[in-house]
């Protein structure tokens, strides 16, 4: 079984190492050493408290995970809803940006002109978080 330092726990979980030590420390996760006295953390417990931690953080918090870290935040300035797709303008500082999606995804985030919103860059793509 694979077993991961707190240093990969904490960079896996996208917390600080001190945060993940301080959950071992507080028994929240179990860890074990190994025969250099590291402190590991098994896979599968990991991954149950992974879960267990998404979980709690989802009740608690309403800052979305995601992958993309080029973020712009800003103001929404123009909505385009055609039948199945939409164009949303975001101006954030001296940049604006337009972002492609569709109807539905608008409409489940509430967005409307003059909110705050934050558009996300990766690659070619632009997502937009609402804030």
């Amino acid at each position: 079984m694979q077993s991961y330092t707190i240093g990969q726990a904490a960079r896996l979980l996208g917390v600080s190492p001190d945060t993940a030590r301080r959950w071992a420390d507080a028994s929240r996760v179990a860890t074990h050493r190994d025969d250099a006295g590291r402190r590991l953390i098994d896979g599968t417990d990991l991954a149950a408290f992974s879960v267990e931690l998404a979980r709690s953080d989802s009740a608690e918090d309403d800052t979305p995970y995601t992958s993309v870290r080029n973020a712009f935040p800003g103001i929404v300035t123009a909505i385009k809803l055609g039948d199945v797709a939409a164009q949303v303008e975001i101006q954030a500082g001296p940049h604006r940006l337009v972002s492609l999606l569709t109807r539905e995804a608008v409409e489940e985030l509430g967005l409307e002109v003059g909110m705050e919103a934050t558009a996300r860059v990766k690659s070619t793509n632009v997502h937009i978080d609402r804030v």
